[in-house]
């Protein structure tokens, strides 16, 4: 097998019992990396400072790994400019935080006669947010609620 590794003199191709006492001198552990080719490629290393340093590496991988936040905003068919104003200013907040926005109007009843007034203020909403962030779908009609997706605009 041929034996490779930091510690070695000159790597080459060993017999099985020689790479086993050439790590068991240098107190470590011999490692089959791949076993596929011909000859077999072996490394010694110590073999559980390499599980910890993976485990490690794959913490902080998950420690950097970015968390999605949906926050919602609702509205009803027929919202008033000063109700608009104050859900408008809220969603700005929430996109300048960097988290997305799910807006929605739900329909009552007879209410979803007015589906073409949801989906106005939908659009309307989209435009005035422009600056703070971007529309990721369009607004469509899920059951009793008319369902758009605002994400934050990527900061320069």
């Amino acid at each position: 097998m041929r034996v490779v590794g930091e510690n070695i003199t000159g790597p080459g191709i060993f017999s099985f019992s020689e790479a086993l006492k050439m790590a068991e001198a240098l107190e470590l552990d011999l490692v089959e990396i791949s076993p596929q080719v011909d000859p077999p490629v072996c490394r010694i290393i110590d073999y559980q400072k390499y599980l910890y340093q993976r485990k490690k590496k794959a913490k902080e991988m998950k420690a950097n790994a970015s968390k999605i936040v949906i926050k919602e905003i609702r509205f009803g068919p027929n919202t008033d400019e000063h109700d608009y104003q104050f859900k408008l200013k809220h969603a700005q907040g929430f996109l300048t935080e960097g988290a997305k926005v799910k807006a929605y109007v739900f329909f009552r009843g007879r209410s979803i006669l007015f589906s073409d007034h949801g989906e106005k203020l939908l659009l309307r909403f989209a435009v005035d947010l422009e600056e703070w962030g971007k529309a990721e779908q369009m607004p469509k009609l899920e059951g009793k609620r008319m369902i758009m997706m605002l994400a934050p605009a990527k900061k320069k």
